[in-house]
């Protein structure tokens, strides 16, 4: 029995531990990435913000589930983190071999470990939103399914926006590069920060609902038809009471 208590109390030790890289994050966010540039337990940080990001966006996911059935929450609550790391293992070479391409010596495990960075600060900040999110979910009802959808996709945007400008200033430090090479990793960032946008936006659609439908019985996935975009204009469209989605 003692083995097991102590056993229990280093697993949560070594969580808290994990999810104690989110202070170093947002408080000295400088000094995280100098460490980055230096190399400096690299694989220590990429192993702690894996883990705080897992949990946050895990437990945001739960929340958005929460507003159908409980396999919904499950579903989501395994799916969202899913989405997130799925993007960062399918854009991650592109950036890589952009940064090797403009002339930069940042190594793979560094550049994981930057967007991993931006993806711990983004699902900070979901989780920041959280009560906000489950304030409109108690206050509204099954007829504002899309009002609700589309308070997330703004959650979602927000916090994607500020992992992003972290993504941005932590390349800048980083790489170390000078005023013409500054122009150019702005340009990199802003065509790589497309592609992720898009990438992520698809992969979203694909392995929907995270929110599920009142109209709907619960499926894991639904079927393709569509695409994001056009979604958001139609859930916008029926709350500006111009047409009502079927």
């Amino acid at each position: 029995m003692k083995g097991l208590s102590f056993g229990r109390n280093l697993s949560l030790e070594n969580s808290l531990k994990n999810l104690g890289v989110v202070e170093e994050i947002l408080r000295d966010r400088q000094r995280f990435f100098r460490e980055i540039r230096d190399g400096v337990d690299i694989t220590a940080k990429i192993r702690s913000m894996f883990f705080a990001a897992i949990t946050f966006f895990a437990l945001y996911g739960a929340v958005l589930g929460s507003s159908s059935t409980l396999l919904q929450t499950l579903s989501s609550t395994v799916k969202l983190p899913i989405l997130f790391l799925a993007t960062l293992i399918i854009c991650s070479p592109t950036l890589y071999f952009f940064n090797v391409l403009f002339g930069s010596n940042q190594s793979l495990s560094q550049n994981v470990a930057l967007m991993l960075t931006a993806l711990t600060v983004t699902a900070v900040l979901l989780m920041s939103i959280a009560p906000i999110t489950l304030f409109f979910l108690l206050t509204t009802d099954d007829t504002q399914y899309q009002f609700f959808k589309l308070i997330n996709v703004g959650a979602f945007t927000v916090a994607g926006t500020i992992g992003l400008v972290y993504l941005g200033q932590g390349m800048r430090i980083v790489s170390g590069t000078g005023d013409d090479d500054e122009k150019r990793r702005r340009w990199l960032m802003r065509i790589w920060v497309i592609i992720y946008a898009f990438v992520g936006s698809q992969l979203a659609w694909t392995i929907r609902p995270f929110i599920g439908a009142p109209n709907m019985d619960f499926e894991l996935f639904r079927q393709l038809g569509g695409n994001f975009y056009s979604d958001i204009f139609s859930s916008l469209g029926e709350i500006l009471g111009f047409f009502i989605i079927q």
